[in-house]
């Protein structure tokens, strides 16, 4: 059973020729792509109400849109970040001989992208794609407190889900946090998505300067007491300099 959508495929084909060949009228194109005329068309005509491409007259040629180019910095960001991850988290691990991640935002929810485990019997495990949602635990709240204010608004607005008596549910006490997190330059958690777990987290910019992932150690609270995080805290937020460093990121 296939469960490919035709349509969709032919005009991602489109979309990589004009990503390869910009510049050619449709009847090239859909000669090039094996459609008729008319289907060629129709698929461009979609692809640039999206702004995926741009027609361009007076020739009616095809080039790449503005929502391409979305696309295609943040998959180079993405790229770039998982591979420099590989590298970097097992040192910073063994530094804090706890578990460390890196987490992306995706909408209102954060997502795994990259982990090691510290080599611990009692840990903190994560996942690779294992997500949660914006405003709970360090990694969460410091990418929420970088996000877009339309973001941060409707996360605000909108009902907070209490998952231990330590989650911040209250509108004012969570902008207060985010706040604060802006003039640390880090965040912290404790036991706000699941019992007996603390976390620490730091920002990792792009070359741009902007906030795109967040590192993060996490451990059972019970091996972490909230007086000794200062250690952790040192090392991730220097680790983070480092790992933005190796995306391109200059430090004013």
């Amino acid at each position: 059973m296939s469960y490919t959508v035709d349509a969709v495929s032919k005009a991602i084909e489109l979309l990589f020729l004009v990503a390869e060949e910009g510049g050619k009228g449709v009847t090239e194109l859909a000669k090039r792509s094996g459609n008729t005329k008319a289907r060629a068309f129709r698929l461009l005509t979609t692809l640039e109400e999206s702004g995926l491409v741009r027609r361009q007259l007076p020739m009616a040629t095809y080039s790449l849109g503005y929502r391409a180019l979305i696309i295609g910095t943040a998959a180079q960001a993405q790229l770039s970040l998982i591979d420099v991850a590989k590298d970097i988290l097992e040192p910073i691990g063994r530094e804090c001989n706890e578990s460390v991640l890196v987490r992306i935002r995706d909408g209102a929810e954060t997502v795994c992208v990259a982990w090691w485990d510290a080599p611990h019997a009692l840990r903190v495990h994560s996942q690779l794609g294992d997500r949660r949602p914006l405003f709970v635990g360090a990694s969460g709240k410091l990418l929420l407190a970088h996000a877009p204010e339309e973001i941060q608004e409707g996360i605000l607005t909108g009902k907070l889900e209490k998952f231990t008596p330590n989650t911040i549910v209250k509108r004012t006490e969570l902008k207060k946090e985010l706040k604060k997190i802006l003039g640390d330059g880090y965040s912290t958690s404790f036991s706000e998505k699941a019992a007996d777990m603390v976390a620490v987290a730091a920002p990792v910019r792009d070359a741009t300067g902007a906030v795109i992932a967040s590192l993060s150690m996490t451990a059972p609270a019970s091996r972490v007491p909230q007086d000794s995080l200062g250690k952790y805290i040192a090392i991730i937020q220097s680790a983070a300099i480092r790992f933005s460093a190796a995306l391109g990121y200059v430090e004013d």
